[in-house]
């Protein structure tokens, strides 16, 4: 490995379901050979051509160099007896697994040298995703070379105390379904006030994809962009007024984002507690 970049291959991805798929097609579309690729999943996933699909974990061959643990977190215990004598201490083992410490991983894997704890979300399908990373036994410039790797999937951001991992899922892990739900809310709202619901969603839809993208490029925070629409017992002021109320829309936030936080964390007691 260097710095200049990294080669996965031979790259197995263990479940190829709606984010490791999302994963694996972004990768494939942004130069990664899928030839290198073999992706393990008893179903039927649709990906890209040249990945080698099995449906479950061989029992002999070629070790990967890089391997993504991409299941959900219960079936660790099932399928981890198996992959552990494949994992060595050449071996890249990246988890995306929710509430999956890194501990929790050495001790199914102890062979392991090198250990990434992933935290993506599904916008990297359009390489607009966030990717946090947490490692373990990875040097300065193995870092800089997984970060280039990872960096066609969108935002790439270090978390340095692996203990705010929980905060991370329940804030860009988690988010994209909190926005979702809210641009449904937005048009569900339009069309009660008489639009009808095919336009309100369409509008709703394009009211938040142009707000994000206008925030993006903006030198202000959104809070002060939220208050420069807002004119002096206008509309919006009128709007705003409620969700300011008693701090509402903060709460509601820090409400959801709290039960997914301490989801993860349950998660990861009961991994640990294996």
């Amino acid at each position: 490995m260097t710095t200049a970049s990294y080669s996965p291959a031979p790259f197995w991805l263990l479940g190829a379901g709606n984010m490791g798929g999302a994963l694996l097609r972004r990768w494939v579309e942004a130069g990664l050979d899928p030839v290198g690729v073999t992706a393990i999943d008893p179903g039927s996933p649709a990906l890209s051509a040249g990945v080698r699909h099995l449906a479950a974990i061989p029992a002999d061959g070629e070790a990967p160099a890089t391997l993504m643990l991409a299941v959900k977190p219960q079936l660790l215990d099932a399928l981890s007896p198996t992959l552990a004598p494949l994992v060595g201490p050449e071996t890249l083992l990246i988890s995306i697994l929710a509430g999956v410490e890194i501990e929790s991983l050495r001790a199914r894997f102890p062979h392991a040298r090198r250990i990434l704890r992933v935290m993506p979300n599904t916008p990297v399908a359009i390489g607009k995703g966030v990717m946090a990373l947490h490692g373990h036994g990875i040097d300065a410039g193995e870092a800089a070379a997984i970060e280039a790797w990872m960096r066609p999937l969108g935002l790439v951001e270090w978390i340095a105390d692996e203990a705010l991992f929980n905060a991370v899922t329940a804030l860009s892990g988690s988010g994209p379904a909190f926005l979702f739900r809210f641009i449904d809310a937005m048009a569900k709202a339009g069309a009660a006030l008489g639009l009808p619901a095919d336009q309100a969603a369409r509008m709703a839809l394009a009211t938040v994809e142009g707000a994000a993208g206008l925030a993006a490029i903006a030198d202000e925070p959104p809070a002060v962009l939220a208050d420069r629409v807002a004119s002096p017992r206008g509309t919006t002021r009128a709007g705003l007024d409620v969700l300011d109320a008693d701090a509402a829309i903060d709460r509601l936030v820090g409400d959801t984002l709290g039960a997914a936080e301490r989801r993860g964390a349950e998660l990861a007691a009961e991994a640990r507690g294996r």
